[in-house]
């Protein structure tokens, strides 16, 4: 079976591999105080363009997500985010656990939050003479891209921006796939310029070429001043103690642009994918420019292709229809877009 359910079933590339071999008996310190941790952050802040920028690696998306939330909330704050946000749908109740409410607002837009909704939201909250009972939004959260695949524009993104300010909440961007979200052709805005339109973001590993590992970013640590933001990574699960196998896999992937071009390598297959069903008359449920694909299948096409693929059930839509997700890596061969196209031309 030739696998494009998720991007994270590969282990990691080959470059990190080798790396990890080579230092493996190595004595550094823990808990991120070693020299690959210092030379990964060095690298990151020179991509960033921002030498104040300060930086921590975490093991994983949830871990990152909930210590993030809970270090710049108040007890009484909630996080607003889409309905179909992955903190609200896909984080077990790990926000919740933290003690604060998740915000969920309703979008038709494919997943994004648009300004217009976001200003309408805590414009009514805030016009309600009772507000002081309810969670107060103190964050919004969204994922670059959406879990469907799509992207906000700087424009966009400019004008949420401008709403937190207005009501002084924070802006954090999930980046669990940020690299196949800024190398999409569709993306309008490079990493610097993302950095510059948000308060805190994290920069995914696990999804883009590393074993695990996530690099949560503070832009400004002038203005975002997180007090015990380590202990509390410690607290949520988050810190890893052999922590240089984490700054290591940063290293390598922010060496010679890597990072990037394997996002570019997983969108460019994506494409490859997209245009496929498209040529079949197949119609698309997100119109995806990045590395995540959602056709929609009848029973018949889905029998012919679930012989020799492995893909993901997204959303039944009646008896015969269902949009499915296919899913491209930075390890994504040619070899297997290219079964899978000549499998599309059949159904």
């Amino acid at each position: 079976m030739i696998r494009f359910e998720s991007d994270y079933q590969e282990g990691c590339h080959e470059n990190i591999l080798n790396r990890l071999r080579e230092t493996n008996l190595e004595q550094t310190s823990g808990y991120g105080a070693d020299v690959y941790c210092e030379s990964a952050k060095s690298l990151i802040k020179k991509s960033l363009g921002l030498e104040q920028a300060e930086i921590y690696f975490l093991v994983g998306g949830t871990q990152t997500n909930t210590t993030v939330i809970k270090s710049l909330l108040s007890p009484c704050e909630g996080v607003v985010c889409v309905a179909s946000g992955h903190i609200n749908v896909h984080e077990s109740g790990a926000i919740e656990s933290t003690g604060h409410k998740v915000l969920a607002i309703s979008s038709n837009h494919d997943g994004l939050l648009y300004p217009s909704e976001l200003e309408s939201y805590l414009e009514n909250f805030y016009a309600d003479s009772t507000h002081e009972h309810m969670v107060q939004p103190g964050m919004v959260y969204l994922s670059f891209p959406s879990e469907n695949g799509t992207l906000y524009s700087k424009n966009n993104l400019e004008q949420i921006k401008k709403i937190c300010e207005k009501y002084k909440i924070y802006l954090f961007i999930d980046g669990a796939r940020l690299g196949y979200g800024l190398m999409s052709q569709a993306a309008d805005l490079n990493l610097k310029e993302f950095a510059s339109l948000c308060d805190i973001f994290y920069i995914g590993g696990t999804k883009c070429g590393a074993l695990f590992g996530e690099a949560v970013v503070i832009p400004d640590i002038n203005k975002l001043k997180i007090k015990n933001f380590k202990t509390l990574i410690k607290q949520q699960g988050g810190l890893l103690a052999k922590g240089r196998l984490l700054g290591l896999q940063f290293e390598e992937l922010f060496k010679d642009n890597l990072y990037f071009d394997l996002a570019r390598h997983a969108d460019n297959q994506a494409m490859r994918i997209k245009s496929a069903f498209e040529a079949q008359g197949v119609k698309l449920f997100y119109d995806s420019f990045t590395n995540q694909q959602f056709p929609v299948l009848n029973k018949s096409q889905f029998e012919i292709l679930n012989k020799d693929f492995k893909f993901e059930l997204w959303q039944v839509i009646d008896e015969d229809l269902s949009a499915y997700r296919f899913c491209t890596s930075w390890a994504t061969k040619s070899e297997a877009v290219d079964a899978l196209i000549n499998a599309i031309k059949n159904i």
